[in-house]
Formats: C-alpha cells, sequence, structure tokens
C-alpha cells in the first residue's frame, strides 16, 4: 500500500513539473488578435496601403516540412472569402516582413479575390464588420495541389485536415457607410 501511494505521488509530482509541448502560436507586432484591422493594411478602395502586417510564428510541431498561410474573410457566406494564400513556406522560416515578401521556395496562390499577393480587407458598403482570420498551417509535407477555384471554406477545411497544429490571428474591419 505504501510504495503505491509513494509511486503515485512521485508519477504525479513528474507530471506536474514536465513542460507542455509548445504550441504553434501566430502573432504580430502589427495587429493583437482579435483587432480592428489597421488602415494601412486594408484594400486601397476602401482606403488602405494594401500592406501585408509582418507576421511571426513559434511552436512549430516536430515533423513540420512546410507552412501555409492563409487569409480569410469568413463573415462571407457560406463560403468565406480568401485574400490572401501562401503555400510551401520553409520549414525553417519563422516570420513573413510587413509587406508580404516571401521567403525562397514560398508561393502565392490566386486567392478569391483574384491575387496571388495580399489584398487587404474591403467589405462591401453596407454589409457592417467583417471577421478576417489569419491562419498559419504547419504540414508533414509541401502544400498539397490547391484548385484555384475553390472556396476559402474547402481550402481551409483541406489544409486542417492536413496539418500537424494551426494557429489563428484574428481581426475585424467594418464595411464602407452605404450614405
Amino acid at each position: 500500500m505504501k510504495t503505491a501511494a509513494i509511486l503515485t505521488v512521485t508519477t504525479a509530482i513528474i507530471l506536474a513539473s514536465a513542460t507542455p509541448a509548445s504550441a504553434l502560436k501566430l502573432t504580430s507586432p502589427d495587429h493583437a488578435n482579435g483587432a480592428t484591422i489597421a488602415a494601412e493594411h486594408m484594400y486601397p478602395r476602401c482606403g488602405g496601403k494594401n500592406t501585408a502586417p509582418a507576421l511571426s510564428w513559434s511552436g512549430a510541431p516536430k515533423g513540420t516540412k512546410s507552412f501555409a498561410l492563409t487569409f480569410v474573410d469568413t463573415s462571407v457566406l457560406p463560403l468565406a472569402w480568401s485574400h490572401w494564400i501562401v503555400v510551401n513556406i520553409p520549414a525553417d522560416a519563422t516570420s513573413l516582413p510587413r509587406g508580404g515578401a516571401l521567403p525562397p521556395g514560398a508561393e502565392g496562390l490566386k486567392s478569391n479575390f483574384g491575387d496571388e499577393v495580399y489584398a487587404g480587407p474591403c467589405p462591401p458598403a453596407g454589409t457592417g464588420v467583417h471577421k478576417y482570420e489569419f491562419t498559419l498551417y504547419a504540414l508533414p509535407t509541401r502544400a498539397p495541389a490547391i484548385v484555384s477555384e475553390s472556396s476559402a471554406r474547402d481550402l481551409v477545411e483541406s489544409l486542417g485536415k492536413l496539418a500537424l497544429a494551426k494557429a489563428t490571428l484574428k481581426g475585424v474591419a467594418a464595411a464602407a457607410d452605404p450614405n
């Protein structure tokens, strides 16, 4: 009995002192999670400069061979709307600079917005506040082939199923007042 109690207490102490595996985390010095997206990052016809925010990440799981990044307006129903898709970001990368320059090997794909580069938020007039998500996916391979006509919802679902881990940075932007 005494040995079992000592073993149980020892196991509890070991488990309590063990450091948990780090989780994938996505941050930006240009944007706080959940905050309003700054005008600088908005699309030009909505008064912005269309400058991609700087993004950085940490905590990639073991086995990560590449990263994919999506920037999606989740308020466009029913299928969402992609503004930026980047695949094959090298596994040793930990950031993208302000402006969206990609590291060697990474490639931008045509988004629903029609661009292969960052296309900032620009909610249509009268549609209220839109919700946006930057999502980074740690992948066990290079990115799978992505059909350019894929809906944003299909894209994020397929990347989510393949990913070893993912991290999201959220933001909001208001549509222009129609009056």
